[in-house]
């Protein structure tokens, strides 16, 4: 009885071992697979990217925003940071979780896709546009958001303009505060009663900066956020940047 007993443990073991092997190669599958959709999906979609020097109009992109619009109606912006790989196509949502698990083209990704908060309108009423991307190993969305908080990246001048383009022009924000932080609501608040509120939620968001950039921001600004996972514990990495500039 007793060795009848331990062979079926032992084959209970087996049976557990073998299932667990099968879980975590199908994950590895299913994550390389997200990877690799949404690498080539991007390589379709920077051919409708085309960054240019307009010395007329002052342009420095080319964004064909009716063929983004044909693919996923949902297309809001394009988002470029300086010495990251954040160069992306951004989309809005009905909220903020079908981006998290869906790429550009709408089918399921563990990887998702770079999204605006659904809360922003993107008719230049916005005072706090918010933008969101996942932490990928492999540095794709919002993966190098991180480097950020690297003494070389913030202390480099070349890297305190963040560009977006929208349907209704280009806009070069410039940065004026970095921090990692907890995972809370605070920072990414779209709607303020007042620009006496939104100056104080400024004043706020600025002293936690590690880096002084010495940027004036005001109640009467308008503001660019992005921010992403950073390690396990539920923290996230926090770019602000105020708006300096438009065509």
């Amino acid at each position: 009885m007793k060795n009848k007993i331990k062979k079926i443990l032992i084959l209970l073991f087996i049976v557990i071992c073998f299932v667990g092997v099968v879980y975590y190669f199908y994950k590895v599958f299913i994550w390389n697979k997200s990877l690799n959709d949404n690498s080539t999906l991007k390589s379709e979609i920077d051919e409708l990217v085309i960054m240019e020097d307009d010395e007329e109009s002052n342009n420095k992109f080319n964004i064909d925003f009716e063929s983004l619009k044909k693919k996923n109606s949902d297309t809001v912006a394009y988002i470029k940071v300086n010495n990251t790989k954040i160069d992306y196509v951004v989309v809005k949502g009905k909220d903020n979780d079908y981006y998290l698990h869906h790429n550009f083209n709408k089918k399921w990704n563990v990887a998702g896709w770079v999204f605006a908060d659904y809360h922003n309108k993107f008719d230049e009423s916005d005072k706090n546009i918010v933008i969101y991307g996942h932490n990928m190993k492999n540095g794709s969305m919002f993966g190098t958001l991180k480097t950020i908080l690297n003494k070389k990246w913030y202390k480099n001048k070349k890297n305190n303009i963040v560009n977006l383009v929208t349907e209704n022009g280009e806009y070069s924000y410039q940065v004026f505060s970095i921090y990692s932080i907890d995972s809370e609501d605070y920072y990414i608040n779209t709607k303020f009663k007042n620009n006496k509120e939104f100056d104080k939620f400024v004043k706020k968001i600025k002293s936690r900066s590690i880096y002084n950039y010495k940027v004036d921001v005001s109640g009467n600004d308008k503001i660019l956020t992005l921010s992403s996972c950073i390690g396990t514990k539920g923290k996230r990495v926090v770019l602000h940047a105020k708006l300096i500039e438009e065509n």
